[in-house]
């Protein structure tokens, strides 16, 4: 019962986790400010904490799940994973950066609009984080069916 509910757990904050960076890559989008603007640093706030929760349960999972932390550790296909996983985080910093920036810029100017060439750039990052992460997808998916190991 443990392993079903950590697999229960893990997909439910993986896929929480995809509807954010799909919700910030919506709202990063020329004249980004105001609530628009505080809504994003929220979700990024969100998107952090969902993060270290997935790394929690993962980690759980390779410790008290039915397969074994032996499975997990000689399973190519798990290290892909993490190693997917490892860059969506780095794309993100930049990003997380950035946004922390603008809002201390709004919050001393009421009519404060990101600068366009800002959301050019961060919207690279998010594509990035969003490409990594299907390799994400491809790796469990792989995991799941046995290959890797």
């Amino acid at each position: 019962m443990t392993d079903l509910l950590l697999a229960i757990l893990h997909h439910l904050l993986v896929f929480g986790l995809a509807g954010i960076l799909f919700a910030e890559f919506a709202l990063l989008k020329p004249g980004l400010g105001g609530r628009n603007l505080s809504l994003l640093g929220r979700l990024d706030g969100a998107y952090g904490g969902l993060s270290m929760a997935i790394i929690i349960v993962g980690v759980c999972r390779v410790i008290f799940g039915l397969k074994g932390w032996e499975y997990y550790v000689g399973n190519h296909a798990f290290w892909g994973k993490m190693a997917a996983f490892l860059v969506v985080g780095l794309l993100s910093i930049p990003p997380t950066l950035r946004i922390i920036k603008w809002r201390r810029a709004a919050a001393s100017s009421t009519d404060y609009a990101v600068p366009d060439s800002e959301i050019a750039s961060m919207r690279r990052y998010v594509h990035g984080e969003m490409a990594f992460f299907a390799l994400i997808l491809v790796f469990a998916a792989m995991m799941a069916r046995g290959y890797g190991a």
